[in-house]
């Protein structure tokens, strides 16, 4: 299939020890190997940035990649209907998907943007005879509305999910049509943004914003009797994957067909069902016990799928295509473990930002990169923090044997009300976090879900609406996913009593005083966030965000952020000064120099390594990001440390991979 899996960065052109680089060469060349076969072919879109099907688990030959030129105008007070903008052309143009923050969309305004507006004539392909058009948008921030030929035809609220307008009954294949998108983003409305800032510079960890559309915007050919989406979860206890096609109607006589097969290989299981009792038919794939291949941590062990929907005479009705792996997770005590192995998470955390392109990866072999220096680095996995990854990352993650825990990107509601009532999330973190999951659930690669993070916000005896959300939020996802654990919050308020996972955050940069800090987890009483209250700040209120641990697994999910840029900090020096946090910010006191950086790391890591009662930790972070100087890379990706020392000190064993599983 054609894709760009020749630009994928060549790991013999970094300086990594011998023995770890044959185990990084070989990893990648399964993994491009792997991608050569799973992946979906191009569209006949031509020459367009981000050519690549955006929905590797789902797809048909039948799609249209609608990236490149559109038509765009900045709607600075958002009064673009009173002045006419839906029916007139566009005075600018735009590269989508990149948003008009960015310079890779032409445009490069940083300035806040409360409503902009694409226009483009789309013209369906001849060739669909009797498939529907649907119109696809992989992410807008943040509401967006669409019309066709001057119809609605979409409305959807959120920045971060997918949603889908169906063009059928408004244009026939070989017919054009004329489709207006407007996206608005509100300054100061409460609304999910992750690391979006709301002031007009950037400072500390919140970066450029990100308006309108952002993902892969396609076309999809799909038949009338269609399979509407694929709900995969593994068994590993009897091999075997436990499938959902999800239909847009049950007629008698139909059926549901799906194959599994080595890919590129041979098929290796096959199972049918009836598709006219059911409107999601389920039907269990057994895997044979000579072909059974368990998905983990540095094994990306993947079984090609082909799902057919049949008529009574056999006549092929749908075909999609996907992929999957056998990858289990399971609790016991304070082990979490994968495959039934208490396997440690070395995991980094990721925020998912490039310079010219923001939360937008420049190419599909950028995110191969990043993947790649996280596992030079040794992390085996990442927290993907603050945002919903495009769905190319998590493609990516499955066939390099890759951790992640998926997140929702929710700041942006603290600060809306008084303390113990600064947390204002609404009921549309809910639906938005449900899309998230639904888009993300058959991914093996993702271990465990997250919809919050750092929710500062003190307990007291209310029930606010950050307990509501968070339980909703919660209880959600377990009925959406019951094979995976779910942290209610990553950090600071923990507010669902019996949940699967337990953390906490520490930015402590003295190894001895994080080494007390985290000394209490054996005992059951480990280390949580809280702050100091003034008395009489607030009834029934000391400080504490969080409802007791109640010894469940628990890590250390954000550590480190050592901060470090040896030019910056020579400046620093010679003027004396701390600098400025727009310019350069990281966590804690500044090392003093790289020696001193590789000495902290190991020591604050080493901590973490030793305690058998961890599971793993999150490292902060992955790269650079603007003014926050605290990555093992910087933003461009260049080499600012030397990651085969970070490696060293990961391959430790840790005392949790000793322990009896």
């Amino acid at each position: 299939m054609e894709t760009d899996h020749d630009q994928h960065p060549d790991l013999a052109s970094r300086p990594v020890a011998p023995a770890a680089h044959r185990a990084l060469a070989t990893l990648a060349a399964r993994a491009d190997a792997l991608a050569a076969h799973l992946d979906p072919p191009l569209s006949a879109a031509g020459d367009v940035p981000r050519p690549e099907h955006p929905r590797p688990q789902l797809w048909r030959p039948t799609w249209l990649n609608l990236n490149g030129p559109w038509g765009f105008e900045i709607d600075r007070s958002d009064t673009g209907i009173e002045r006419g903008l839906q029916d007139r052309p566009l005075e600018g143009t735009i590269t989508v998907p990149f948003a008009p923050e960015s310079a890779d969309s032409g445009i490069e305004d940083t300035d806040v943007l409360e409503a902009v507006w694409y226009r483009r004539t789309v013209t369906i392909p001849a060739d669909w005879s009797g498939l529907r058009p649907l119109l696809h948008f992989g992410a807008v921030d943040q509401d967006a509305t669409v019309w066709a030929d001057g119809v609605e035809v979409a409305r959807h609220r959120g920045g971060f999910t997918p949603f889908t307008a169906d063009l059928g009954g408004i244009v026939e294949p070989g017919g054009s049509v004329e489709i207006v998108v407007r996206a608005r983003d509100p300054r100061d409305a409460p609304q999910a943004r992750g690391k979006q800032a709301t002031w007009f510079h950037n400072t500390h960890c919140h970066y450029t914003r990100t308006t309108g559309i952002w993902q892969t915007v396609w076309l999809e050919g799909v038949p009338e009797h269609a399979v509407r989406a694929l709900r995969v979860l593994p068994n590993v206890a009897a091999s075997s994957l436990g499938i959902d096609a999800a239909l847009t109607a049950n007629r008698p006589g139909t059926r549901v067909e799906v194959e599994a097969s080595v890919p590129g290989g041979e098929v290796v299981a096959t199972a049918s069902v009836r598709a006219d009792l059911d409107l999601s038919p389920h039907l269990e794939l057994a895997i044979p016990a000579e072909h059974v291949r368990l998905w983990g941590a540095g094994a990306p062990e993947l079984y090609a799928l082909r799902v057919r929907l049949l008529d009574a005479e056999d006549a092929v009705l749908d075909e999609v295509h996907s992929y999957a792996g056998l990858r289990s997770v399971a609790l016991d005590g304070r082990q979490l473990r994968i495959n039934g192995e208490p396997v440690f998470q070395r995991l980094v955390l990721d925020q998912g930002y490039w310079p010219s392109s923001l939360m937008t990866a420049p190419s599909d072999a950028a995110i191969v990169d990043d993947v790649r220096i996280a596992l030079e680095a040794g992390f085996n996995g990442a927290r993907l923090h603050q945002k919903v990854f495009e769905e190319r990352m998590l493609f990516w993650a499955d066939v390099h044997g890759y951790l992640t825990w998926g997140e929702f990107g929710d700041w942006g509601v603290s600060g809306m009300g008084p303390i113990g009532h600064n947390q204002q999330p609404t009921a549309s973190f809910v639906a938005q976090w449900l899309e998230a999951v639904r888009r993300d659930l058959n991914h093996p690669s993702i271990v465990g879900w997250c919809p919050l993070n750092e929710t500062h916000q003190v307990l007291h005896d209310r029930i606010t609406v950050l307990d509501d959300v968070t339980q909703a939020m919660y209880d959600a996802t377990k009925l959406a996913d019951p094979t995976r654990p779910v942290l209610d919050t990553s950090g600071y308020s923990h507010r669902v009593r019996g949940a699967d996972v337990y953390d906490s955050h520490s930015y402590e940069q003295d190894p001895v005083r994080f080494a007390a800090e985290q000394s209490g987890l054996a005992d059951g009483n480990p280390h949580t966030n809280r702050i100091d209250l003034p008395p009489n700040t607030m009834p029934h209120a000391d400080g504490t965000f969080s409802i007791a641990y109640d010894g469940q697994p628990y890590f250390v999910s954000e550590y480190g952020g050592i901060w470090w840029n040896e030019e910056e900090a020579r400046a620093a020096r010679e003027a004396a000064a701390g600098g400025d946090t727009a310019v350069s910010w990281g966590y804690g006191q500044r090392v003093a120099d790289e020696e001193d950086l590789y000495a902290r790391f190991e020591a604050l890591t080493r901590v973490l390594l030793e305690d058998p009662e961890m599971f793993g930790y999150c490292y902060t972070q992955l790269t650079d990001v603007f003014q926050e100087k605290n990555g093992v890379v910087d933003f461009a990706r260049g080499r600012k440390l030397d990651l085969s020392r970070l490696r060293a000190v990961q391959e430790r064993r840790a005392a949790y991979e000793g322990r009896e599983g």
